[in-house]
């Protein structure tokens, strides 16, 4: 069966596989080509696959929808992170989860800068009335 992983950006996994594991809402299931058409929301959580040359692959997904039907497993998410193996995708992680932060402090300060012009502007308007 062919697994594409989507994010908003790209196409992070478009490869044959033999096999997924993943979390959905309600505990984690797997996927295997003779398995019926199937949807699930997927929790944020471990992504497991089992490649086409049996290699067993890790993707830490954000929430998202998963949708297999017939051949082909499709994945929705926000946000992903392929990793070698646990170790190295817990520190990947954990590095754009800092990025992340520090992103939305920069925005969150943009933001405020913003709100205080307008409401500077607006109180000069009252004013000059």
């Amino acid at each position: 069966m062919r697994l594409k992983l989507l994010l908003p950006s790209e196409i992070l996994i478009d490869e044959p596989v033999r096999k997924v594991i993943a979390q959905g809402q309600n505990g984690s299931f797997c996927l295997e080509p003779r398995h019926v058409d199937f949807v699930s929301a997927l929790a944020p959580g471990i992504l497991q696959y089992i490649d086409a040359e049996r290699r067993e692959v890790f993707v830490a997904v954000d929430e998202g929808i998963l949708v297999k039907c017939a051949d082909e497993v499709l994945i929705s998410a926000y946000n992903a992170v392929r990793g070698e193996d646990l170790a190295t995708l817990k520190d990947t992680v954990e590095r754009r989860f800092r990025q992340l932060d520090e992103s939305e402090r920069t925005a969150r300060s943009a933001l405020a800068r913003l709100e205080a012009g307008v409401v500077r502007r607006f109180t000069q308007m009252q004013e000059g009335h």
